[in-house]
């Protein structure tokens, strides 16, 4: 079985710089909304998969957890909204870490 080179550390956690740079508002805006509306809709499609499944489905914590981005969302836009009075540039880091637990 070929490792390609990895350790099994590396194996078992991963850093990817999933954006990172100076942005327009509208740019940064723009990012931030559809990254945030993809994870809605991830959760959205696994809560249709899972009642289809079964109508009997307990689907709080996907319920839940769509509320959350949502209101992540709304947090974004005012956060933007108050940026354009401010400044024109936002910077954004965004850091992805994944982890075999």
């Amino acid at each position: 079985m070929s490792t390609n080179g990895l350790t099994k550390t590396d194996k078992m956690k991963q850093t990817i710089q999933l954006v990172k740079g100076d942005f327009t508002v509208s740019d940064a805006s723009d990012i931030m909304m559809s990254l945030i509306d993809e994870k809605i809709n991830f959760h959205q499609k696994q809560r249709l998969q899972k009642w289809e499944q079964n109508h009997e489905n307990n689907l709080g914590e996907i319920e839940e957890r769509i509320k959350q981005l949502e209101k992540e969302k709304t947090v974004i836009q005012t956060f933007m909204l108050n940026a354009k009075n401010y400044h024109n540039t936002i910077a954004i880091n965004g850091i992805l870490e994944i982890s075999i637990i």
